[in-house]
């Protein structure tokens, strides 16, 4: 599908994330997937139990050796290989079990993460088709696509990784403790003096890299919805030689990421360093210790090799707890934009007592429309208007008069301020809006096409409606004589702009699309705006043929195009300032009749 432009990157001076909630909607999600989790968890445990337990018995065997070498000097029996070879064997049974329980938790961990990645981006993909049309006025296309890839994407790979690390270093710590205290109590107090050097550290550099992974993630969207922004525009910024100030806005965001980035990654990385520094003072202290406790025979030699490793296997989830707290704010920054976004005020989409379509005629009136896109700036002022069904209706005058906004009106993209619109005597808030959009067909001035074979663009307007069917809406639009020359005809394959084809031919293929639709009412918008006027004469004449008992309203510019309308509203100011056919309009010599001998003198 093509994306439109974008209005830009939107720059926010965001304060911190709200951490504890953002995590608490984190956990809400993830309450869903309680057993799978839970299986983790018991997997995760087992296999960190397993690990712990190793270098113990594995000390046993040092032990033994070191023994059986005393004996041999001593001229004794020296070193019993039987008894190695068990403690051995045991040794390697604990280990393979250990890794067939990480290869479990980590299977299903993997499965849990992706299960909430599909949900949040089904999730976010719902959500667009129910946000009101203001929301994308605001927003870049940019800054939501940044919301389903990057930040989901983040979150999927900072939860598989940091959920199972809490786990399996937690339970580390703990039996590590427990393990180093049955060892000695005292090697283990003096083990335990560099937890309040490594959590003084952590905490500090936590707290200073918070707000640079925040910053991270927010202007890696302002960075994407520019880039596409600008991919969208390229051939407008290159028109108008803006490349050098393309180029300076995108250097600006790009700077403050790169700064954002560098700065959270640096602080991250500083952790490991510091905290192996901190371990290895620890490891010189246990040592001499061992040595001194192992000549008075308080501990065994296989005893300090064990307690070493276990310092090690005490220190290293510390480390990781470091990386999962760093991770964990990465994890925040990502759920709060996407919770954000799907937390933002939605349109109804329902009425609890909705009206039937089925009978529709397609009238149409507006009663004392109020509106402004700004609440505190009304544009649309005391509109009045009645519209008979198969009336054909244009609506004229100058730029900014309010003309479209009439039609978004009308189709409930945005709700009156105040008074009513109503079809066929209903009003339309009181329709399902799928409904009352099904009694519409559009032929908008600017072109959608997505990328997929003319066929499917036309077919988008009835998806059910046969080839057959397809051809015969093209040949009414005057699409089909220039689609047979194109290569491959209707199969065709269009790409992501569709600047494959020109934009006249666009425009034809979007009326073919109308007429296949078939709606009750129809609403051109500029339809013949980007055709030559040979073509503009065969498409009126198709176009006459399509409005014929039904109601249409025409928005225009060239009011040759609308001579032959039932009704002209001529609008100014969003004011109906004048009404009538176009006989009637040019003999009160008004400002429409301003408005259609300007543009005759003009092509005179």
């Amino acid at each position: 599908m093509p994306r439109g432009r974008g209005h830009g990157p939107r720059m926010s001076n965001e304060k911190a994330k709200d951490f504890k909630g953002t995590m608490k909607k984190l956990m809400a999600y993830l309450s869903t997937y309680k057993i799978g989790i839970f299986f983790v968890i018991v997997f995760a445990i087992g296999s960190t139990i397993f690990n712990i337990v190793g270098p113990k018995i594995l000390g046993k065997a040092t032990t033994e050796i070191f023994k059986g070498l005393v004996r041999k000097v001593s001229g004794g029996a020296g070193i019993d290989f039987d008894k190695i070879a068990h403690i051995v064997l045991t040794l390697l049974c604990l280990y393979l079990a250990s890794a067939v329980f990480s290869f479990v938790q980590g299977y299903i961990m993997t499965g849990v993460s992706q299960k909430l990645t599909y949900r949040l981006r089904k999730e976010i993909s719902e959500k667009i088709n129910r946000l009101p049309m203001n929301y994308f006025d605001k927003q870049t296309h940019g800054e939501v696509l940044s919301r389903i890839t990057n930040d989901i994407d983040t979150l999927s790979q900072s939860l598989n990784q940091s959920a199972t690390q809490v786990i399996t270093s937690v339970t580390t710590i703990i039996g590590v403790l427990i393990m180093m205290l049955s060892i000695s109590p005292l090697m283990t107090l003096v083990a335990l003096l560099i937890l309040p050097v490594s959590m003084g550290l952590i905490s500090m550099i936590v707290k200073r890299s918070q707000k640079y992974f925040m910053s991270q993630q927010e202007y890696l969207g302002h960075v994407n919805g520019q880039v596409e922004e600008i991919y969208g525009g390229h051939n407008i910024i290159k028109a108008f030689n803006k490349e050098e100030d393309v180029i300076a806005t995108f250097k600006r965001d790009n700077d403050i990421l790169y700064t954002s980035a560098w700065k959270s990654q640096f602080l991250s990385g500083m952790m490991m360093p510091i905290m192996q520094f901190v371990g290895n003072l620890g490891y010189v202290g246990e040592v001499i210790l061992g040595g001194y406790l192992a000549m008075k025979g308080t501990i065994q030699v296989g005893d300090i090799q064990s307690f070493i490793q276990y310092v090690r296997s005490f220190t290293q989830p510390i480390q990781q707890v470091a990386q999962v707290a760093n991770m964990l704010q990465s994890t925040a920054a990502a759920s709060e934009r996407v919770f954000e976004f799907l937390e933002e005020a939605e349109e109804d989409q329902t009425v609890e007592h909705p009206v039937c379509i089925d009978e529709m005629e397609g009238s149409v009136s507006f009663e004392h429309v109020h509106f402004g896109y700004n609440p505190d700036h009304t544009i649309i002022n005391d509109f009045s208007v009645d519209v008979k069904s198969g009336q054909k209706v244009a609506i004229v005058g100058p730029t900014g008069a309010g003309k479209t906004t009439i039609i978004k009106l009308l189709m409930r993209f945005y709700d009156v301020g105040s008074g009513s619109i109503k079809v066929d005597g209903h009003d339309v808030r009181d329709f399902n809006r799928d409904d009352l959009r099904k009694m519409f067909g559009m032929v908008l001035q600017d072109t959608w096409l997505f990328k997929g074979s003319i066929e499917d663009n036309i077919r988008y307007g009835r998806l059910d409606a046969t080839h057959e069917e397809v051809v015969e809406a093209a040949k009414a639009a005057r699409a089909h004589r220039f689609i047979q020359t194109l290569p491959g005809g209707y199969q065709m394959e269009l790409n992501e702009e569709a600047s494959n084809v020109s934009q006249g031919q666009k425009q034809l293929l979007t009326i073919a699309r109308a007429m296949l639709a078939d709606p009750k009412i129809l609403i051109l918008d500029e339809a013949t705006s980007s055709v030559d006027t040979r073509t503009e004469i065969q498409i009126q004449k198709a176009m006459d043929q399509l409005m014929k008992g039904r109601t249409s309203f025409v928005i225009a510019h060239r009011l040759s195009t609308i001579r032959d309308a039932d009704m002209i509203l001529v609008m100014k100011d969003g004011d109906i300032v004048e009404q009538g056919n176009h006989e009637e309009l040019l003999a009160q010599n008004g400002f429409y009749a301003e408005l259609y001998n300007s543009q005759f003198e003009r092509s005179a």
